[in-house]
């Protein structure tokens, strides 16, 4: 199509479709990697796609979910805005559970879908769904765009909303008559939005009051989340967590802000944490949560949790602070500007006596659960000595995605990480099949770093299809299904708490190697430990994709394990 330029005193514009101009807002916004799966209404800027694809990579995956997924993965990689792009209808609708677990776990995602001509909007035209108000509960932002001459405001809007303050997903609706009309495009990028306030003003005298709380604690902990990598603020964190001396526990999303083996890192805190975090969040006088948000797997019974401790929340979204747990002192804003402020007031100490309690409920850990986890000697093969193997074949330098299940929880326990952005799972929603396509965005968001998937067979069979992406883009996504034979999480609380009935949770499996092999992966099947780590060394070494399937024991439970709705004292180690 050919494009007029217009000159004026103010601006300079140029008269392109709707279509074309979805393409120059993407490129202005850094976004020139992109994921998804085309259709009839969206079909109009696949076009313009087409014609710029010197300009844009588009990534086709096999289904709108793993097109969220693994725009996730990219944005969880490299701390960009994710881009995800599907038609009306179905298209619209299969994007929702990658939105939700975006929405939940503040990951930075746009989404744009097409929709029917604005002439037929509500007459349930073919391929017609209200995807606005399908999405609005689980995105950050959402607006439906019939006119072309929005599409720059409203993209421009899109990801500042999606990246700023606390991320999350914002989705694009676009008529496809809009995308078919010419108007005279401009592009400037948003900055700020009247009434949306991203990060709230940092209090001096809540510093202030923090500052002293954790000068005068006697056994303060840290338990901080992912809104320490979110804000960039892992070396302020570092710096804090080394002045202070106060032992630092993790959830789930928070692991690989500082190295594993940091001399204050204690560990994992939740329903499958670690013994020491979990007991110990009971004794503390002082609670410093940062960039957490006080979700049920975290806290366990509320009417029991940390209720002896001040609690200090380093927050930057106001509605979470209260929202489960009381915080004494709020401490609002983003956490890289917070901690480098509060630094300055905190004094220099090392807190041995009580950090050496944390050792102490280790080594009990270690005697009871760990030891046999990752260095067995019964006959089966387990899913934290696979992890053990990797850590050592990679020197915690790879990325681990993993599913959700038992080898989440054992992913999660076990990797050892150097880096930051080195963990990359479904946190609050829990979504099974996110690990593959998710793999696949962070492969090609941090192209120079190994990407291992840790996978369980059934999360693995619900987007098992994302291989022709791998296929098909070359993505050296390395590939590791822990295979039990059951849908493993459901099956140790069927053991645990409903008297070993297993409904519907055992697994009748393919032949994945045959599988990951018809799509030309190079696939090996172990079945036991003399042929382990030969097999990791394999896959690490591949220049490739590698699929890798371990068999493993059948009726191994994750522990410890704090049963829902007890405390975290009372959490179990076997």
């Amino acid at each position: 199509m050919e494009t007029k330029t217009i000159h004026n005193p103010a601006k300079t514009t140029t008269t392109m479709s709707g279509s074309e101009a979805l393409i120059h807002c993407l490129l202005a916004e850094g976004a020139d990697l992109i994921y998804g799966y085309p259709g009839g209404a969206i079909m109009p800027f696949y076009d313009q796609l087409h014609i710029h694809q010197d300009k844009i990579h588009h990534v086709l995956t096999r289904h709108e979910q793993g097109a969220t997924h693994a725009a996730q993965g990219f944005a969880r990689a490299t701390g960009k805005v994710g881009v995800a792009i599907a038609t009306s209808g179905p298209g619209a609708t299969n994007l929702i559970t990658g939105i939700a677990d975006a929405q939940i776990d503040s990951t930075p995602m746009v989404c744009i879908t097409g929709q029917v001509g604005s002439h037929l909007l509500g007459s349930d035209a073919f391929q017609e769904t209200d995807i606005i108000g399908i999405s609005t509960p689980v995105t950050k932002w959402n607006h439906q765009i019939t006119s072309a001459k929005e599409i720059p405001e409203v993209l421009a809007k899109a990801f500042y909303i999606a990246r700023s303050g606390r991320p999350g997903p914002v989705l694009i609706d676009i008529t496809k008559d809009a995308q078919f009309e010419e108007f005279e495009f401009s592009y400037e990028k948003c900055e700020h939005i009247r009434s949306y306030v991203p990060v709230p003003e940092v209090k001096e005298e809540q510093l202030q009051a923090a500052a002293e709380a954790i000068n005068n604690a006697k056994q303060p902990m840290i338990v901080w989340g992912q809104g320490v990598i979110l804000g960039e603020a892992e070396e302020a964190f570092k710096a804090f967590v080394e002045k202070s001396g106060i032992p630092a526990a993790w959830t789930i999303l928070g692991v690989s802000a500082i190295p594993t083996d940091h001399p204050l890192n204690v560990g994992m805190v939740g329903m499958h944490g670690n013994y020491g975090p979990n007991v110990l969040t009971n004794q503390c006088d002082v609670l410093i949560a940062i960039g957490m948000r006080f979700d049920d797997r975290v806290t366990g019974n509320l009417e029991s949790y940390a209720k002896q401790a001040k609690v200090i929340h380093f927050e930057i979204d106001p509605a979470e602070v209260n929202k489960n747990v009381k915080a004494d002192i709020p401490v609002l804003g983003n956490s890289k500007d917070t901690l480098e402020r509060i630094l300055p007031l905190i004094e220099k100490k090392e807190h041995t006596t009580w950090h050496q309690k944390f050792k102490d409920h280790y080594n009990i850990e270690f005697d009871k659960v760990i030891k046999n986890d990752i260095h067995p000697t019964k006959e089966g093969l387990t899913m934290g000595e696979v992890i053990e193997l990797i850590n050592t074949k990679t020197n915690g330098e790879t990325i681990i995605v993993s599913d959700v299940g038992q080898h989440q929880m054992i992913a999660c326990r076990y990797a050892n990480f150097k880096k930051s952005k080195s963990n990359i799972t479904s946190g609050g929603l829990g979504t099974m099949g996110f690990a593959l396509p998710a793999a696949i965005g962070a492969k090609m968001g941090a192209p120079d770093r190994e990407v291992v998937a840790i996978i369980g067979d059934g999360g693995y069979q619900m987007t098992i299809q994302e291989l022709g992406t791998i296929f098909q883009t070359g993505a050296a996504v390395k590939i590791v299904v822990l295979n039990n034979e059951f849908l493993g999480m459901v099956r140790q609380w069927q053991q645990l708490f409903f008297d070993k009935r297993y409904a519907s949770t055992e697994m009748k499996n393919p032949n994945f190697c045959k599988i990951a092999e018809a799509y030309d992966i190079e696939a090996q099947k172990v079945t036991d430990r003399s042929t382990l780590e030969d097999a990791i060394t394999r896959m690490i070494a591949s220049k490739n994709s590698f699929f890798l399937e371990v068999m493993v024991e059948k009726e191994d439970n994750v522990f410890p394990m704090i049963p829902t709705g007890a405390s975290v004292s009372d959490i179990r180690l076997a």
